[in-house]
């Protein structure tokens, strides 16, 4: 049995997309556990380019299995139009995709009331995407949610449907004022599940079984662990689980069957949306780092906003997820940068702040403590091989592992697949 976990270490956009498909290739089973189709990952091979949102980047590798888990809120008429897509590149998902028969649907309705709750908001709104997600978590909090196994019964389905659409036509009206029924949404959603009923399956015992006969199984979320329900910048986070925890009920696999934990990180720090950050750069700074590391958002187009490497974070995030190797990403970013500042740790008043702090307002007032780096001023892109890099490369890479106690497994140089060193005698070398 070999089953890893890979979790953002940062706010999301770390670069999972492309860790996991370089993975993906040694693994029989890719396995995607939270989020909706508000987290995008791409991934470049040669000259094409995909950008995944529901389904595991694990499907672009030949005869790998692709699991939607339970944890996942699946909107119909985006999951259709990706598999259209996929075949359009040549890429046939037939026997190879499983969609938990137990995920929660999002529907227009919960896009619809998404933005107008985040329109209601005002200054104080979060940066969501406005893709319903949220809302479609309430519903499944609140056990009103409609699941993929309901499509299976279009009677049934129907009649529980007809229940909720009411309930969402009222509160449409009377919170936000807006004139609008739902009624039609419940005929097109049938339709589209009658497009992907046969991927539709009990994805808990196909996951338990592959494991028990010794088959390897990689676990990907999304977003980042700054972004989980419980352990981020709440409230700016998602509606999701997104650490290493997240992994187990998120499939329905129990704790003792996960191995190991992969984080992934940027040489620096970005972020989407409000909320703290305590190493965020100034524009000028930011500006520049967003332009070469091309920080906007896959599925959005959002700018991201950019600051330093946080290494109070990161310490967070280790202990939370468990990571025992990390990937930094995106190292050529700062390949003309003369100086790198590195965020060490935080204050308040003078006094070192000894852990992360519960709230947002307590978190934004905060002042990062940084020490200073030698820049590299050499190209690092597309490198292959840790000894081609230079020194000061090698040495940035060298006090984040000192410092977080973690080795780096893996450095990612660019976006290509190729554009990769995995180091060797560590434990992402031996599970490859």
């Amino acid at each position: 049995m070999k089953s890893v976990v890979v979790v953002g270490a940062q706010w999301g956009d770390e670069g999972k997309g492309k860790v996991v498909d370089y993975l993906a290739g040694s693994f029989d089973y890719i396995v995607r556990v939270a989020g909706g189709h508000n987290a995008g990952h791409t991934v470049i091979i040669g000259k094409d380019r995909f950008v995944l949102q529901l389904i595991p980047c694990g499907i672009l590798r030949p005869q790998r299995h692709a699991i939607i888990g339970t944890g996942v809120v699946v909107d119909p008429a985006a999951l259709v139009a990706e598999i259209e897509t996929l075949a359009k590149g040549g890429i046939d998902v037939k026997g190879r995709l499983h969609i938990s028969n137990r995920a929660h649907l999002i529907f227009p309705y919960h896009r619809e009331l998404d933005k107008a709750a985040e329109t209601a908001r005002g200054s104080n709104a979060i940066g969501t995407t406005s893709r319903g997600i949220g809302p479609a978590y309430e519903d499944k909090m609140a056990r009103r949610g409609l699941r993929v196994a309901d499509l299976l019964d279009p009677a049934l389905f129907r009649e529980k449907a007809a229940r909720v659409v009411a309930e969402k036509n009222r509160i449409a009206q009377g919170a936000y004022g807006a004139q609008v029924d739902f009624s039609g949404e419940v005929e097109a959603t049938l339709a589209l599940g009658e497009k992907i009923k046969s991927f539709i399956c009990d994805t808990a015992e196909l996951t338990n079984r592959a494991l028990d006969e010794g088959k390897s199984v990689l676990f990907e979320g999304a977003q980042g662990t700054m972004l989980d329900i419980d352990h981020g910048t709440y409230p700016f986070v998602t509606s999701s689980s997104a650490t290493s925890g997240g992994a187990t009920t998120g499939v329905g696999v129990p704790p003792t069957k996960i191995q190991h934990v992969l984080g992934v990180s940027k040489a620096y720090t970005t972020r989407v949306g409000g909320g703290p950050f305590p190493t965020e750069m100034p524009d000028l700074e930011a500006k520049e780092v967003r332009e070469r590391g091309k920080e906007f958002g896959a599925v959005t187009g959002r700018p991201r906003r950019c600051g330093w490497l946080d290494l109070a974070e990161l310490r967070y995030a280790k202990m939370i997820n468990g990571i025992d190797s990390l990937v930094v990403t995106k190292l050529d970013v700062f390949d003309t940068q003369r100086e790198i500042k590195v965020g060490v740790g935080y204050s308040y008043k003078g006094s070192p702040v000894n852990e992360m702090p519960a709230t947002a307002e307590e978190y934004e007032r905060v002042t990062p403590v940084y020490k200073t780096l030698p820049g590299w001023c050499n190209t690092t892109y597309g490198i292959e091989d840790a000894a081609k890099l230079p020194k000061a490369a090698l040495d940035y890479l060298h006090f984040i592992s000192d410092f977080l106690q973690v080795e780096i497994g893996m450095i990612s140089t660019g976006p290509e697949r190729s554009a990769t060193i995995v180091q060797p005698n560590t434990l992402l070398s031996k599970l490859l």
